[in-house]
């Protein structure tokens, strides 16, 4: 069996997708497999760091597009936890499964970030920022053309 090391891996195999329109989606587990194969890459990286993302390091910025394509996939919300100089790092809630696809950027950090489901995170806030819409738009078309 895979061993998974985000934040929420046990609770994040629960949630069904809304759509079938996926066949090779059954959790967000699923989910996390498909960009974990080559779909997080330096282009769906958040710009400020881009030239600090690596392969070994796939989750570095991609935070917020990754919630959001979670949300539209199996609903739930989107929360933040603030950050040292003002952004916010999401995850999702869905029902009783609490899980970060992200999390791994923050390595032995990690362990400190407080999931306490109190700044809900809107894609209205979030996609003021043409080139966040863009790179969401672009992860989300590469989920979608996946195939196992």
């Amino acid at each position: 069996m895979k061993e998974y090391k985000f934040y929420g891996h046990e609770t994040a195999g629960g949630p069904k997708p809304l759509t079938d329109d996926l066949d090779w989606l059954h959790s967000p587990i699923d989910l996390y497999d498909a960009l974990a194969d080559g779909l997080w890459r330096r282009e769906t990286c958040a710009p400020r760091m881009q030239d600090e993302w690596t392969p070994e390091n796939m989750t570095l910025g991609q935070c917020s597009i990754t919630a959001f394509i979670v949300q539209d996939l199996f609903g739930g919300e989107v929360y933040g936890i603030l950050r040292p100089g003002g952004n916010y790092h999401c995850y999702n809630v869905i029902g009783d499964a609490k899980f970060d696809l992200t999390s791994e950027q923050f390595g032995e950090e990690a362990k400190d970030l407080v999931y306490d489901d109190v700044n809900l995170q809107t894609r209205e806030v979030h996609f003021e920022k043409v080139e966040k819409k863009a790179r969401y738009e672009y992860l989300k078309q590469l989920v979608y053309d996946y195939r196992k």
